[in-house]
């Protein structure tokens, strides 16, 4: 990976585009987590659904985009309660999106590409899975903030890097260090920094839990993730945000852009 200063003095590493290809889905984490029904992945798209019914604005516009949205399952389950949009760079994600999505207006391009969406286009900008991918996340922080109505959502997922039973993994191996993609994963501090430096408060930040099993040597792995996974399990029946946000594989983060909703 190129790693480089950028103008701000930022340390930047350029994103390994060659990987994004249909295989992408078809190999590491997408294909360790089955996309059928009742599958993790399942659960964890409605999940995120309700939460951005929940946080949407009560007023204003109800217009959503997904930025990175992947096979546009998440699009799917909200295009009948917004106006949505997505947009990714990967052709095959397009080209799954359209068919999972036919309501929604989807893009080919890069999520940091400046000027792509007018200001205030926005109530709910959702990121599952992305912010970790860029090259440049604090800038396209910034953006998102631009592109949001006053009171608008920020909602985004990204890998935390110091969890606390990662020390019983192989950070080279498990779910957030086998994917060569994964090129900007920060604590939670550095995220919450650039939200609230870009102009959002955090209303929510939170974990989805300890499911990539095993931690522990001996338990078999059927066990502990029935062990582990159980509060990520009843914070998504609960539509909850209370898992504790050292005690997850990933944070989640709710951020609401100042000003009068």
């Amino acid at each position: 990976m190129d790693k480089r200063e950028n103008a701000a003095g930022e340390r930047t590493v350029s994103a390994p585009v060659h990987l994004y290809k249909r295989e992408y889905f078809e190999s590491g984490n997408y294909a360790d987590r089955p996309l059928g029904r009742f599958s993790m992945y399942w659960f964890a798209r409605r999940y995120y659904a309700a939460l951005a019914r929940r946080f949407a604005p009560a007023t204003g516009k109800r217009a959503l985009l997904e930025a990175g949205c992947g096979m546009g399952h998440l699009l799917g389950l909200l295009q009948d309660d917004f106006a949505c949009s997505g947009i990714d760079l990967m052709e095959y994600a397009i080209e799954q999106t359209r068919l999972n999505a036919p309501k929604a207006r989807v893009l080919h391009g890069d999520a940091n590409q400046p000027d792509l969406f007018q200001a205030g286009e926005f109530s709910v900008v959702v990121a599952l899975h992305l912010v970790e991918h860029l090259e440049r996340p604090r800038q396209f922080i910034h953006e998102t903030q631009r592109i949001l109505q006053p009171g608008g959502v920020f909602l985004f997922v990204t890998p935390h890097p110091g969890y606390r039973l990662r020390r019983a993994k192989d950070p080279a191996t498990d779910a957030i260090g086998k994917d060569p993609t994964h090129i900007n994963c920060h604590p939670p501090r550095i995220w919450r920094g650039w939200c609230e430096e870009s102009g959002f408060a955090i209303e929510r930040h939170f974990s989805d839990g300890l499911w990539d099993v095993p931690y522990l040597p001996l338990l078999p792995k059927l066990a502990q993730f029935a062990l582990f996974g159980l509060p990520a399990l009843a914070q998504v029946l609960t539509r909850g945000t209370f898992n504790p946000l050292d005690w997850g594989v990933n944070q989640i983060v709710i951020a609401r852009k100042l000003g009068s909703r």
